[in-house]
């Protein structure tokens, strides 16, 4: 994140309170970053639970964007989304919004003061925050059929990997792993590995390497300290953060950063744990954890290492909350407000068996976009053609769609949710109600938009009820769609 040297004025930064245990945990860490010394001019907005109980489906207010705008720095505790309806993520709503890219999870173990398997585990994982099937572009398609788009864009994946590539060189990290599962979905994960593989060979300095998901996670779980920036696209790095931060000990304890070139947000990964409210019980250290990371963010890394410090010290004396206390290793369990009150009695105090903070002062992270170059030559070569047909067979779907004769275009394959089972398709095959008849250029003509509307009025005409389509092309002739299976 990028530091500048730090200053005895104010910085403004707008602070939500949040639901369930939200109030307790932030109240802590704002005491504790206060007393460390931190100078924030705070801008109380209201958001979650209330909000939506007001009827805003996004959970928040319209005049809390202005503040949002105008301090472009947000700490924010945990809230409580309502299931089901209409209500959409306010995590996602905000990073999509005010285009956070990057969520930055450190995970570092706390041994032998918090349970863990794996007492040297220091990693930090780089997560693209705005693409891949985050976006919940989603469609019922037929009866037996749902749909999520997966968008991974060559823009999003160079941000991403590039502020991996300098988070590391920023804080003397000496390797940067991708993880992507493009061994199946090789134009989305295969772009996004591309991408990295380009990009590494601008830091020649750091280790790089790329791991297929599924083995990655499970190195990841097995043995972390493999592993030192982890940087992955959106879903797999929700899922795998939370894993990485409950293998070091508790998921309560991690804080992360969603940093965007306008405005950041950082709060704690865990949730509002209504069950937990107003019983002083919560521990504040994730939230903690976040605040650190933004006092770092706006130049303030004295007192966020003064803070980390007094907080490690604190664990390492036995002053535990409930969720992380144990008999034989805790000394006294507390409470949130009286965690709070160790952490502060701590200030200055650094700690003797755990790794000290050590925040860089004055760190630049080059983070600007190169320009993208002359764009490649896009061709139209067909269309998928998707219907819903219930009581369909490959081989009489392909017996009507080829009567759709529109001159310059062919039926090639017919599919059934991305398997083949036109022509020579295997009879054990599952067929359901969700079908893509592949149109592609017979060679004679070039494939234009015409085409494509002809063959639509032809299939309306035919009775098919299309549900959508999706175009085929080319790029400075590198095919742009995939194979299906089996063809």
């Amino acid at each position: 994140m990028t530091t500048t040297i730090a200053t005895a004025k104010k910085v403004p930064v707008t602070v939500a309170y949040g639901d369930g245990i939200g109030p307790e945990i932030m109240d802590a860490t704002l005491r504790i970053i206060t007393a460390a010394g931190a100078q924030l001019d705070l801008e109380r907005i209201e958001i979650g639970e209330a909000v939506y109980n007001k009827g805003l489906s996004n959970g928040i207010e319209p005049s809390s964007w202005e503040s949002l705008r105008r301090t472009k720095v947000f700490l924010k505790a945990p809230i409580t989304t309502p299931q089901g309806g209409g209500f959409k993520s306010l995590n996602v709503t905000v990073r999509k919004t005010l285009g956070m890219y990057a969520n930055v999870r450190p995970c570092a173990s706390l041994h032998p003061y918090v349970s863990t398997k794996h007492p040297s585990m220091d990693i930090v994982i780089v997560r693209e925050n705005e693409e891949d099937v985050y976006g919940g572009i989603e469609h019922r398609q037929t009866n037996q059929v749902a749909q999520c788009l997966k968008l991974i864009s060559r823009p999003g994946s160079k941000r991403i990997v590039r502020y991996a590539f300098e988070y590391a060189r920023a804080n003397s990290r000496k390797k940067v792993t991708c993880f992507t599962k493009d061994n199946i979905m090789k134009i989305t994960d295969g772009l996004f590995h591309r991408t990295f593989t380009e990009i590494a060979a601008e830091y020649p300095e750091i280790e790089n390497e790329h791991w297929i998901v599924d083995i990655g996670a499970a190195k990841l779980a097995d043995t972390p300290e493999a592993f030192d920036v982890i940087v992955m696209p959106n879903l797999y790095g929700d899922v795998l953060s939370d894993v990485a931060a409950q293998i070091t000990g508790s998921v309560g304890l991690a804080g992360s950063a969603n940093i965007g070139d306008y405005c950041s947000m950082f709060e704690a990964i865990h949730g509002s744990a209504p069950r937990r409210a107003g019983q002083n019980l919560a521990n504040p250290s994730g939230l903690l954890h976040g605040a650190l990371l933004m006092l770092v963010h706006i130049g303030q890394s004295d007192p966020a290492e003064s803070a980390h410090n007094a907080w490690l010290r604190t664990i390492e004396d036995g002053i535990h909350t409930y969720d992380i206390y144990k008999e034989g290793v805790s000394k006294k369990k507390v409470g949130t407000r009286e965690f709070a009150d160790a952490v502060i009695e701590r200030l200055g105090q650094k700690p003797t068996h755990l790794k000290p903070a050590e925040y860089a002062k004055d760190v630049h992270m080059n983070l600007a976009i190169r320009p993208a170059g002359k764009p490649p030559m896009k061709l139209r070569v067909g269309v998928d053609i998707f219907i819903d047909r219930r009581d369909g067979n490959p081989d009489i779907i392909a017996g009507a769609m080829q009567l759709l004769t529109v001159p310059g275009t062919k039926l090639t394959i017919i599919s059934n949710r991305g398997t083949k089972v036109w022509p020579n398709g295997n009879p054990d095959t599952y067929w359901s109600d969700h079908w893509s008849c592949r149109f592609e250029t017979d060679g004679t003509e070039l494939f234009t938009a015409q085409h494509v509307v002809k063959l639509l009025e032809a299939a309306d005409r035919a009775g098919f009820d299309v549900i959508k389509t999706e175009g085929l092309y080319t790029f400075n002739g590198e095919r742009g769609y995939s194979l299906a299976q089996g063809e």
